[in-house]
């Protein structure tokens, strides 16, 4: 089994690295001074046990790679569209897409059956580029739950969490999403095969739709962004916006609004990836998180006032720091 992925930055480089030391014939695509410091020294990883450096395939022209059985794309949302094409070599005839990217999948309505079927999503691909450049029969569906950092280039640094829940379009726990599972395993990963991915979707795409945005528009951490009044008042609004949207689309919520405040709060003094990529002068994921659920909003129906004024708000603050097109 050949997995390649693409975009091995954090949680790319987390995952190369569990496999690349469990034997796994994998590799990597990453680019700059990360991917020097990897090929010169191989990728260390430090974990709360200790740390292992190993040594891994990696380069930045997927034409040096060649055809993949996976190819596993861990990059932020809006960087993938306009890399399509540069993925080709990657793909040969059965090759599946693992789509582990924050926010709405480009692939949402795929074989989601009803009156959306086949629903196009201009605000996570526009120009369909991923649908026409991969195909969505290709897709399978990921949710990224670990935390890590790129501290050094070729070194990452794993905070927490080591599930990624897999999930086909239709709910069925194919031969390629069990083979997958699988090996993710055999690397210490625990990656479940869900029935209803959508619903986890969704579960963490209610925090990043609130936390994200108010925290870099206020550059709060969670901990207090949940729990002060006037902004946690902020977040259960646009959270209840997006609820009705989801259940519209037939997801089911585990938990309530509050319980999923609670739970960020619990978190801690954490800076949220939008609040980090602001400060860090690096493109905000503005579109995934937020402007596609604005979108759900108008596919469906459904009234967004809140998202809709904490979105402009947001772009217009990205608009100004220069890192939002």
């Amino acid at each position: 089994m050949k997995i390649c992925i693409f975009g091995a930055g954090a949680i790319g480089g987390y995952m190369g690295a569990k496999l690349a030391q469990a034997g796994a014939d994998v590799s990597l695509v990453a680019r700059g001074p990360h991917l020097a410091a990897m090929k010169e020294n191989g990728l260390r990883l430090i974990e709360e046990g200790g740390e292992v450096t190993v040594p891994v395939t990696a380069s930045d022209n997927a034409a040096d790679l060649g055809p993949q059985d996976y190819v596993i794309v861990t990059l932020k949302a809006h960087s993938v569209p306009p890399v399509v094409d540069k993925m080709q070599p990657l793909i040969g005839e059965n090759t599946t897409i693992v789509s582990g990217v924050n926010g709405v999948p480009w692939w949402y309505f795929h074989k989601i059956g009803g009156d959306y079927e086949g629903t196009r999503l201009h605000s996570v691909d526009p120009g369909d580029a991923q649908w026409n450049g991969f195909g969505p029969d290709r897709v399978l569906g990921c949710v990224v739950y670990p935390a890590a950092e790129v501290i050094e280039p070729g070194v990452v640094k794993h905070i927490e969490g080591n599930r990624f829940s897999l999930g086909e379009p239709d709910g069925s726990k194919s031969d390629r999403a069990m083979a997958l599972s699988k090996a993710l395993a055999s690397a210490g990963l625990k990656a479940p095969v869900r029935p209803k991915l959508r619903d986890e979707i969704w579960v963490k795409l209610w925090g990043n739709l609130s936390f994200n945005p108010i925290s870099a528009l206020t550059h709060a951490t969670l901990d207090v962004l949940c729990t002060d009044g006037g902004t946690r008042a902020v977040a259960r609004n646009m959270m209840l916006e997006a609820q009705e949207i989801a259940e519209k689309l037939g997801v089911k919520f585990p938990i309530d609004v509050d319980r999923r405040i609670d739970g960020g709060a619990a978190v801690g003094a954490h800076r949220t990836s939008m609040l980090q990529d602001l400060d860090m002068g690096r493109p905000m994921e503005i579109d995934a998180l937020v402007g596609s659920v604005q979108e759900l909003g108008r596919v469906t129906g459904t009234p967004t006032p809140t998202i809709d004024t904490v979105l402009a708000l947001v772009q217009l603050r990205a608009r100004v720091a220069g890192l939002y097109g």
